[in-house]
């Protein structure tokens, strides 16, 4: 088994991060043992429902489902209380959807950021999806760009509690530094007089 981590999988529509998710998440735990699914998206329309039994139906029998919604900090810790494998690894997907489940757009995201902590401390590896929205059309409507601020809000609190974040974009991925890190490597390379690069590839 890897190390326990938690990894933020970010990446536009249909650029393959869920994919890539439950991939990491499988390889995260025992081969044949248990993978907690948290699901957060809530069927609002006939369109939302087929699009939530279409992905059940394609889940691999490893995972367990659990239609948590806006109560995902809970649904992470009560992960941690299977008596069967409570070091079971959890697949959250995703956390775009947490957001717009929440009233007034207002998530718990401390709640979430201790349910992360709380897992790592037990030796129980999360993987979390989310949409990178922050790139696309400014969006037209007040709702839609209190979404983008609060679901960026919550994307860049977790990629900065997770030992691991990646970007995907059309099936490729990207690893992503923290600031912190880039800058200190720039700052060591300028005074070595050399040029720094600050690409890297994923692992």
């Amino acid at each position: 088994m890897s190390s326990p981590r938690v990894t933020l999988v970010l990446g536009g529509s249909r650029s393959g991060k869920s994919a890539l998710a439950e991939r990491l998440a499988l390889a995260a735990g025992d081969p044949s043992g248990t993978v907690w699914y948290l699901a957060t998206g809530v069927a609002t329309d006939p369109d939302m429902a087929q699009r939530i039994d279409a992905h059940r139906a394609g889940r691999p029998a490893r995972f367990r489902t659990v239609e948590c919604g806006a109560a995902l900090p809970d649904a992470l810790t009560a992960a941690l209380t299977d008596p069967d494998d409570p070091t079971a690894p959890a697949l959250v997907d995703a956390l775009g959807t947490w957001v717009a489940a929440a009233e007034g757009l207002a998530p718990d995201a401390d709640g979430l950021l201790a349910s992360l902590r709380a897992r790592r401390a037990a030796g129980a590896p999360t993987v979390l999806v989310s949409d990178e929205v922050g790139m696309g059309v400014h969006p037209p409507t007040a709702v839609g760009r209190r979404f983008r601020d609060a679901l960026g809000e919550v994307n860049a609190a977790v990629a900065d509690e997770a030992d691991v974040a990646l970007l995907v974009v059309a099936g490729r991925v990207l690893r992503l530094d923290r600031v912190e890190d880039v800058v200190a490597a720039l700052a060591e390379d300028d005074s070595a007089g050399g040029g720094a690069s600050i690409h890297r590839a994923a692992p």
